[in-house]
């Protein structure tokens, strides 16, 4: 079925985890023949955005200047959490321009949108903004992707029914997540008749197998199927999507999807049964007993965004590596509120229902990704 009356197919190449040199510089080599190979499955959708570091320039040189541009699809994003006034969202529209080589944007998505983020937003007219794009032909599409509550996501979609699609993050340990509420997220753009696209089908690359804790599991379960197939087909078969974003920085990860999504078929009873077992082993791993409220973060005098912070650890403790926390940490501490600035003056803890060590843990956290 074709939403956005494209036919795009159910796996798009999420352009932010690139092969790296060992000196960390970007390796064309591989990314070239990733694109390549990609494309020549007849799949079209990449993804970036304009706070993928290197991602923009990258896709011009490894797609854009390589390929007729009706060969593809791009979908680049305004960073929203960047953005303070009306001539920002011009200035970063042109500079994804620039960076691409190309003169429009299938796809162009507000990044990371909350129902605040909406506010400011509404405030500065970027849905005007947007709609003004789309008369120039400039933009094919606009939508948004989110990390917020379903409440706040119904709010958004009865306050802008012009919106044509939007980024969710689903996966089958996010699911029934009481934070992440993915099932929730999903029925809300279903009940708003809105196509999605998903991104994080394998969290990351943390459901993909080696230092998982559901690699054992899964293996049983089918020694004959990678683990990352099990999280593909979970996301890949629900109605309306439009693409499934995979990072793929490795032959192997790009034919493994390749191969389960042109062979989908949907996980049967006892496959689920299986994933939800591994969700319990998970979930089992102890982790801060953190629950969002936020009451830490208004008396915060380095006003750090703990919550977030503590997620992306919680995430670390459960999983021991750091796969597919770059984005969300460089998120977390945008405006140079990084966890090492932590003073230690425990107001938050003053605040905190749940009596965390919060200064205590700071430290920790700044130790392993900062």
């Amino acid at each position: 079925m074709k939403y956005l009356g494209e036919d795009i197919g159910k796996l798009g190449f999420g352009f932010m985890r690139l092969p790296e040199k060992d000196d960390g510089s970007l390796d064309y080599v591989p990314m070239i023949e990733l694109v390549d190979a990609f494309l020549d499955e007849g799949f079209t959708y990449f993804d970036t955005a304009y706070v993928y570091n290197g991602s923009e320039a990258a896709l011009r040189e490894a797609l854009v200047s390589r390929h007729p541009r009706d060969s593809f699809t791009i979908a680049t994003k305004l960073p929203t959490f960047m953005i303070n006034k009306a001539e920002d969202m011009r200035e970063t529209f042109e500079t994804s321009l620039r960076r691409l080589g190309t003169e429009r944007i299938d796809y162009y998505l507000f990044h990371g949108l909350s129902l605040e983020q909406c506010d400011k937003l509404e405030r500065l007219g970027a849905w005007e903004f947007a709609r003004a794009l789309k008369d120039e032909g400039r933009i094919g599409h606009c939508g948004f992707s989110f990390h917020d509550t379903p409440e706040n996501l119904d709010t958004i979609l009865t306050r802008h029914p012009e919106t044509e699609f939007v980024q969710l993050q689903i996966n089958y340990l996010d699911w029934e997540d009481e934070k992440v509420r993915s099932r929730e997220l999903y029925e809300t753009v279903r009940r708003h008749d809105k196509p999605f696209v998903i991104m994080e089908p394998v969290k990351g690359g943390l459901l993909a197998g080696a230092g998982s804790q559901a690699e054992e599991l899964l293996r049983a379960a089918n020694p004959d199927v990678s683990e990352a197939s099990w999280a593909v087909r979970f996301a890949a078969s629900l109605d309306g999507l439009v693409t499934m974003l995979s990072g793929m920085n490795t032959m192997a990860q790009l034919r493994d999807n390749i191969a389960t999504i042109k062979s989908l078929k949907p996980l049967s009873e006892s496959e689920l049964a299986t994933l939800r077992e591994v969700v319990k082993v998970i979930n089992s791993v102890p982790r801060i007993p953190c629950t969002g409220c936020k009451y830490c973060v208004d008396n915060c005098p380095q006003k750090l965004n703990i919550p977030f912070l503590m997620h992306i650890y919680n995430d670390f403790l459960a999983y021991r590596q750091k796969v597919g926390s770059g984005m969300p940490f460089l998120e977390a501490t945008a405006g140079g509120r990084f966890p090492s600035t932590c003073i230690g003056c425990r107001s938050c803890e003053e605040h905190c229902p749940q009596h965390i060590e919060i200064s205590d843990i700071m430290p920790r956290i700044a130790k392993e990704f900062e």
